[in-house]
């Protein structure tokens, strides 16, 4: 009995410490930011909309919470322990920490043009700005995108992604050179690629010489995040069992 209870304990500190991280970095996402902001009209309008929508998914989290918290007091040691894993379960997946299949978009990132050469000449090929990238990924978020990944790097809510003398890091790698793909989960696959299809996104790729070739496509499978998530800011108490002992 003794033994049940400990690792009913270690269960329920798993299950508030991926629920307080998750809490903690979408709370850390709202924050004002610290440089001067030099957004256009266009940008703040998708960022509010960002975080109203942010806002809402805590709101729906913290009533979960009270749920599941009910559900523990009415349930027996067995059945709650059962309840506490499929949440465990749920919140990886919801945080991105496991491997994820389901319908969605590929965007094949490649050159829009090719330089003709000759036999002295090396193929140069563009460079993604890490601008730009983050912006189409808020694109995507905003068109209903659920789960990306960039190049086999899962995007999570704390992904970086910053140029390190000229290279572009993902979750602290680098990115591969162009060509590469973007792969996108989403409830309604066509309708995103609709979007992103008229969305003035793909004329600064142009810019950059860079064109974007979306397809719809079944099964497509992303990697999970696979980084090690640091729980600084996130200070947990014992946990007690339902029977308050």
């Amino acid at each position: 009995m003794i033994f049940v209870k400990s690792k009913f304990k270690l269960v329920v500190l798993l299950v508030f410490l991926l629920a307080g991280f998750m809490i903690a970095v979408q709370f850390q996402s709202i924050q004002k930011p610290k440089e001067r902001d030099t957004r256009d009209t266009w940008e703040l309008r998708a960022d509010i909309q960002e975080q109203q929508k942010t806002q809402q998914q805590l709101y729906a989290k913290i009533q979960q919470a009270e749920q599941t918290i009910h559900q523990y007091e009415n349930d027996s040691v067995t059945q709650t322990t059962a309840t506490l894993k499929k949440s465990v379960q749920a919140l990886k997946e919801e945080a991105g920490l496991t491997e994820k299949k389901g319908n969605g978009v590929v965007f094949k990132v490649k050159p829009l043009f090719h330089e003709e050469m000759d036999d002295t000449d090396v193929q140069v090929f563009p460079t993604l700005k890490p601008e730009l990238l983050s912006r189409f990924i808020n694109e995507l978020n905003k068109y209903g995108a659920t789960e990306i990944s960039i190049a086999n790097e899962r995007v999570i809510s704390i992904t970086p992604i910053r140029n390190v003398n000229g290279t572009i890091y993902v979750n602290n790698h680098p990115l591969p050179p162009i060509p590469f793909e973007i792969k996108v989960l989403s409830e309604n696959p066509e309708k995103l690629l609709s979007y992103m299809e008229y969305s003035s996104i793909r004329d600064y790729f142009a810019i950059e010489n860079i064109n974007l070739l979306g397809k719809t496509k079944n099964e497509i499978v992303l990697p999970k995040y696979d980084q090690e998530i640091h729980f600084k800011s996130i200070h947990l108490q014992e946990a007690e069992d339902v029977n308050g002992e």
